[in-house]
């Protein structure tokens, strides 16, 4: 866990995140190591206006945890000034399930990357929208393993990097993450362009305030590898706010295959079902601790 220390003279440049003085909030003393002009930069920019957002509504800084997956996504765990635990590769769901048990008052983010996701931890992913818990994964997806110089993921396009490992490059078609999501009943299901931080920053808001499991996945270029997927820009479309049946929803998500640069993208919230129960309202002992506002920590036996 780590937050470096807000001096008092920091907290009132909340109240308009817009100064240029308020836009260093949250940012920590780190070097950021990404790539220069890697679409990370306008992730990490969306989250952390998120974030300042929800707390010029009332929550507070130490409201907020984040945990982070392996990969190049990772490094955001130094860069934004809030606590956290970097996770083992496709560990990250599950280490923010354990937090959230521990603490169900907490606002708890989930970065990671399609291959630490996917690959790794795919089969924490499928059972997320049963369990319920209430936190935000957010998915930078680039169609690759970058931080290990770009070997395929499961929604990698086909014939992609013949290399020693894949000396027919990738064979297999690649699956449709946003129809996975609806299929295992994950209640709220969104997707942004990295490029455009301040949609980004308005749908993560909207995720994390979603009493229930949100998932949002972020297409970005990746600079290095895998180039041959980017510039979809032109591609993408914002749908409109509105509630959509399972149908609906379906039709959207399968506009873009993955495999191709052909067809539409849509972007925004693609589904979303409040009537879905959060896990930590299901259990006695969790709904006690949110309404006492406190964790198993400061828990008392009466």
């Amino acid at each position: 866990m780590k937050a470096i220390p807000i001096p008092k003279d920091e907290i009132g440049k909340i109240a308009d995140v817009e100064k240029s003085k308020g836009l260093k909030f949250l940012r920590t003393a780190s070097p950021v190591t990404w790539c220069p002009g890697c679409p990370n930069y306008s992730i990490m920019e969306g989250a952390r206006r998120a974030v300042l957002n929800l707390m010029k509504q009332g929550w507070k800084r130490e409201d907020f945890i984040m945990v982070a997956g392996i990969g190049c996504h990772g490094k955001i765990y130094d860069y934004i000034n809030i606590n956290g635990f970097n996770a083992l590769h496709g560990r990250a769901l599950p280490t923010a399930f354990g937090v959230k048990l521990g603490n169900p008052n907490l606002k708890v983010m989930v970065f990671a990357g399609d291959g630490d996701n996917y690959s790794e931890g795919m089969e924490h992913f499928i059972h997320m929208g049963r369990f319920n818990p209430n936190m935000t994964l957010i998915v930078h997806d680039n169609q690759g393993f970058s931080l290990t110089t770009g070997q395929a993921t499961p929604i990698t396009q086909m014939g992609y990097n013949k290399s020693k490992a894949e000396p027919y490059g990738e064979v297999h078609y690649p699956m449709n993450p946003l129809k996975l999501a609806l299929m295992t009943n994950i209640g709220f299901i969104a997707r942004c362009n990295a490029r455009d931080f301040t949609h980004t920053a308005e749908i993560i808001e909207k995720a994390m305030k979603y009493n229930g499991f949100a998932f949002v996945e972020i297409i970005q270029d990746c600079i290095i590898f895998n180039t041959a997927v980017n510039g979809r820009d032109e591609n993408m479309y914002k749908v409109e706010s509105k509630k959509r049946t399972f149908d609906e929803a379906l039709k959207l998500a399968s506009e873009y295959d993955y495999n191709s640069k052909d067809g539409k993208i849509p972007i925004g919230i693609i589904y979303q079902d409040d009537s879905k129960i959060a896990f930590d309202e299901k259990f006695p002992p969790l709904k006690k601790l949110k309404e006492q506002k406190i964790g198993w920590r400061d828990f008392k036996r009466s």
